[in-house]
């Protein structure tokens, strides 16, 4: 590495810190470097741009995966982006997320993991091994303190040096710990310095304290000082908008405002990633892992993922003893399968939950009512009564599936994005209806919608001088009533403009709805419908405007009139199956009501199919709650994000989700490692050994299943304040009906230990206890720790 830093110019090692486009650091050829290409993750590979014939598997959300307590089923997922990223030709993925579940309210927390930082980092850590295992780097993200979206470009967070430590690092240096390549710094500030530019935690926690030895990238245009970012352990600066490296850096270095010595160090850094991943000459990419099939994956990480939260016995469901199931909702047919923001992708086919269960169930009457929309702009047009959606970019001509178009970064057909400056939608309408039919327009840049010979609108949806975030982030919506006559073939063109340069970052829908009952309307065709059919399965969820990345939520409430449906179909079936579409947590005001509530997150491509086997017991729900769900919004522990004067204090230090919840004594909906199964387990033996804990459990069921053992302490030992129990390990079995086996869970040694300026062991007596979810223990175990090997004495189950 050495002798090719040796044949680089100053002018050269910089280019090597900073963005030649929105993706990719410059090749160097001479010295065999080849350009470095990143792409967005965390649930699929998007590349470098929209390839309409390259699409992009989609698998469920992180917080699907979290839900899987599974560290393989983590990796293999891993592994699948990993090779997606190859067939891309991305060296570095961006991701995974593991800023925690501090509110609720965050609205981006289906991009990650938990409110636990163990279970975040152990997921993250099989997620990363299995993604690297293809020689593709991950960059863990956004360090640190970026819990929430609120003011996310310019809040300073204020974090106690304990929480820091033991809740919001821990994640990081897990992932650091297990060899990972990359680490993305936030937009945020922390504690007084913008994350970019902080010294504290890039330069001396991240890799002299712990050793890393990769790469620290900036979230995009998070880099804004020149010589402080430089000096304050930021090592690639992106994109190449607006960067303060480039010239400017080379002249902060000549004028010794930052040495050369510094540079040379992020230079082998990025040298080093390139190795790593392909893209130096000399050194060997590992031979890749046994190919992996994207759908399987997806299919098996959604089903894994649902948490059955509540079941009176009515699931599964047996097909023979169906003959007519209602299935109701919007998200139903239009299916929530991925957040808003960075982490979207184009997948090859989105399976609903009705197709899903259509295709399940061939000699049952499966029937639709919409019920309740909760989607604040219309759906795409797509659909029998609409024609091929044919696209014209400024001369280059593709075809799109339905009325959204949407990428970010390079442009379609290798189009130059400083020349393309408008884009055309041709398609035709025949209706199935007559009468007033609604369509619109989001996205953002000046529009001309033409329906026939009428022209429907002409114009801006956003001001003038709204900025390029807001436009990406905060679409807005003009609607078009038009009467048209059922069968009658008309033509419909949308033509988009751009300023010259805007036209990287495109996010546009045709909306249409058709003539149709209005909302009261709906809920009562719903109802009836539910009413004489053997079974009523309501998807109720959020939408794009709701989570997404760029904003916080400011209600835990399902939009729309979703409970009201709910709470009128229960009423009118008493075999109702509520399926919970939605990334996080969301209020459940009719649980009570329902027979069972399902959770599935937002599910991924294969959506509907895994459902249908989860609902017709083909599948276990093995998901446990990484997560609490509240009953009420007031019960929770951490609410608001609150920014005053440009802060946000952290004033509840390490009491962050459960351990909050503990604290306070709020007794939550569902608790954290919640979630019922298809069969019955108990537990026999826990005993603590030096290497850990073992547990047997048995499956007393009817059916096969799948255990999520998960081990608890709780002290009163030393003078700081712990909370009541936290997670110390975890680790899944499965049995068939009758069978007894052991669970190992280590115990690491930090488990046992708080930092008070350094990592200290607390001794004293401690209470180990398994459990099937935090307010479900099953076993206990007292063990005394003084430093050395703790001795044990076996709990039974009461």
């Amino acid at each position: 590495m050495n002798e090719v830093l040796q044949q680089l110019t100053l002018e050269e090692k910089v280019s090597l810190l900073t963005g030649q486009d929105f993706w990719s650091l410059p090749a160097i050829p001479r010295i065999g470097l080849a350009s470095l290409v990143m792409s967005d993750g965390p649930v699929g590979v998007r590349g470098t741009g929209y390839a309409p014939d390259d699409p992009s598997i989609a698998l469920p959300s992180p917080t699907a995966l979290a839900a899987t307590w599974d560290v393989a089923l983590a990796a293999r997922a891993g592994r699948l982006l990993g090779q997606e990223s190859r067939r891309k030709r991305v060296h570095v993925l961006l991701g995974p997320t593991v800023n925690l579940h501090r509110t609720p309210l965050g609205g981006r927390h289906f991009e990650c993991y938990s409110e636990d930082p163990l279970l975040t980092g152990e997921i993250a850590a099989g997620f990363v091994a299995g993604v690297q295992s293809h020689g593709v780097g991950t960059t863990v993200k956004h360090l640190v303190g970026n819990d929430f979206e609120t003011e996310r470009m310019t809040v300073d967070v204020e974090i106690p040096e304990r929480a820091l430590r033991e809740i919001y690092l821990a994640p990081f240096e897990r992932v650091v710990a297990a060899g990972g390549w990359g680490v993305m710094s936030a937009y945020n500030g922390v504690n007084g310095a913008p994350m970019a530019s902080n010294g504290e935690f890039q330069d001396r926690i991240l890799k002299r304290e712990w050793g890393f030895d990769g790469v620290v990238v900036s979230d995009w245009r998070a880099a804004r000082d020149t010589v402080a970012a430089a000096t304050g352990g930021l090592d690639i600066a992106m994109p190449a908008m607006d960067n303060p490296w480039g010239p400017k850096l080379v002249e902060a270095v000549r004028a010794g405002k930052v040495a050369e010595e510094l540079i040379d160090d992020k230079v082998l850094r990025v040298l080093r990633l390139a190795a790593r991943t392909g893209a130096l000459d000399g050194f060997r990419l590992p031979d890749p892992p046994l190919d992996e099939d994207g759908a399987a994956v997806a299919h098996e990480v959604a089903a894994r993922s649902f948490v059955l939260a509540a079941n009176d016995g009515v699931l599964p469901l047996t097909g023979n003893d169906l003959t007519r199931v209602a299935v109701i909702g919007a998200l139903a047919t239009d299916a929530r399968v991925l957040g808003g923001g960075s982490a979207q992708v184009t997948p090859p086919h989105v399976i609903s939950p009705l197709d899903g269960l259509r295709a399940a169930l061939p000699g049952v009457d499966v029937a639709y009512a919409v019920g309740a929309d909760p989607r604040p702009f219309l759906p795409a047009a797509s659909g029998p009564s609409w024609g091929s959606f044919e696209l014209d970019l400024d001369g280059y001509d593709f075809t799109v599936a339905t009325g959204t178009v949407r990428w970010i970064g390079d442009l379609p057909g290798g189009c130059d994005v400083a020349t393309v400056t408008s884009m055309t939608l041709r398609t035709t309408m025949s209706p199935d209806v007559s009468g007033e039919h609604l369509l619109a327009i989001s996205g953002f840049g000046a529009f001309e919608l033409t329906v026939g010979d009428q022209k429907l609108y002409e114009g801006s949806l956003h001001p003038p001088g709204t900025g390029r975030a807001d436009l990406l982030l905060h679409p807005r919506e003009q609607r078009f009533p038009v009467t048209l006559e059922a069968g009658v073939t008309v033509p419909v063109v949308l033509r988009q403009t751009f300023e010259p340069g805007m036209a990287h970052s495109v996010a546009t829908t045709l909306g249409h709805r058709p003539p149709g009952p209005d909302d009261e309307g709906l809920i009562v065709e719903a109802v009836e419908l539910a009413a004489r059919s053997d079974v009523a399965v309501v998807v109720v969820g959020t939408t794009e405007q709701v989570e997404s990345e760029g904003f916080d939520r400011t209600s835990l409430a399902l939009p729309g009139r979703q409970d009201e449906l709910v709470s009128r179909v229960a009423a009118a079936n008493p075999r109702t199956v509520v399926v919970v579409n939605a990334g996080s947590p969301v209020l459940l005001p009719w649980s009570d009501e329902a027979a069972a509530v399902l959770l599935t997150w937002f599910p991924g491509q294969e959506a509907g199919a895994a459902l249908a086997d989860v609902l017709l017991g083909v599948a276990e729900p093995g998901g446990r709650l990484p997560t609490t769900w509240p009953r009420h919004e007031e019960d929770c522990p951490v609410l608001a994000v609150r920014v005053e004067g440009g802060t946000l204090a952290y004033d509840e230090d390490i009491f962050v989700g459960y351990r909050g919840w503990l604290r306070s004594g709020a007794s939550p909906l569902f608790a954290f490692g919640h979630g019922l199964g298809y069969t019955d387990w108990s537990y026999g033996l826990l005993t603590v050994t030096e290497s850990g804990v073992d547990v047997t459990v048995t499956n007393t069921g009817e059916r096969p299943g799948r255990e999520v053992v998960q081990i608890y302490l709780s002290s009163d030992a030393g003078t700081v304040e712990r909370p009541a129990r936290w997670l110390a390990g975890f680790a899944s079995v499965s049995a068939v009906p009758g069978e007894t086996v052991m669970v190992h869970v280590p115990l690491p040694d930090r488990a046992f230990q708080v930092w008070d300026g350094g990592w200290k062991t607390i001794p004293g007596s401690y209470t180990v206890t398994a459990a099937h979810a935090l307010d479900d223990p099953r076993l206990t175990a007292t063990i005394s720790v003084a430093g050395s090997s703790p001795a044990a004495e076996a709990g039974r189950e009461d």
